[in-house]
């Protein structure tokens, strides 16, 4: 029987790429977006397309019902959950502290933090042996911005990785002898279309600050983000992984 595998913010960028590897490696592959269904559709396909099955689900991640309903729909249309990779995030407005506005950082936190929290509420609650679960792996989407601050760009967005950090050390150790490993990857200038956001040409002004002088592709992230949910990394939990070329 294929494992089955959610990724929330399945639509686009690393989610996306890790929905397509997950597939290829035997993943069952429940996608979850926001606003950008025809994204979301694409990448079923792609799924389907390696032999597995795709479930398309919107939700938005900072809203608990959304989340309840996610996880309901992948429970009834796929069956049990064996990994979570929690992915859906936003980057904000590139700002200074001085001019942060309430509303954008409580949007910003409702859904790289509080959302992260929900997902991985609801995955626990069917991964852990605590409550019949078979076990299970969580991969937390985080940041280089995490230990880099994003000042001057994005230090709300840096913070909120700074939360999931910690969060992925918590939990892990919460959950570990319920069958429960819990990690983060913590991407640096990945190819991506949230970097447009603030800046258009963000990758070429910031490449050079990267030691092996290059940015990264989204592929490189989802490897990693496979190799943590694989049996190869069975001893691997509370783990930040850093996929940044060294910066």
């Amino acid at each position: 029987m294929s494992r089955i595998v959610m990724v929330t913010g399945g639509s686009r960028g690393i989610g996306a790429a890790a929905a397509r590897l997950a597939a290829e490696q035997g993943y069952d592959v429940c996608i979850n977006y926001n606003s950008n269904c025809e994204a979301a559709e694409a990448v079923a396909t792609d799924v389907e397309k390696a032999g597995q099955q795709a479930l398309v689900v919107q939700a938005d991640t900072s809203k608990e019902a959304d989340v309840l309903r996610l996880f309901e729909t992948c429970d009834k249309q796929l069956g049990t959950l064996d990994a979570l990779i929690n992915n859906a995030g936003i980057v904000g407005h590139m700002t200074r502290m001085e001019d942060m506005q309430a509303d954008a950082i409580d949007e910003l936190f409702g859904i790289n933090v509080r959302g992260y929290f929900l997902c991985a509420r609801e995955a626990v609650r069917r991964m852990s042996t605590k409550h019949s679960g078979k076990g299970g792996t969580i991969v937390n989407t985080s940041s280089a911005a995490a230990y880099i601050g994003g000042g001057g760009e994005w230090i709300h967005y840096a913070a909120s990785k700074g939360a999931t950090d910690t969060m992925t050390f918590g939990l892990a150790k919460e959950v570990a002898k319920e069958g429960i490993r819990v990690n983060a990857v913590q991407p640096g200038l990945i190819e991506t279309e949230i970097h447009a956001t603030g800046m258009a040409n963000r990758l070429e002004v910031m490449t050079p600050m990267v030691p092996m002088g290059r940015t990264g592709s989204a592929e490189e992230v989802a490897e990693v983000i496979l190799w943590l949910l694989s049996d190869a990394a069975s001893y691997v939990t509370g783990a930040l992984v850093p996929v940044s070329g060294g910066r």
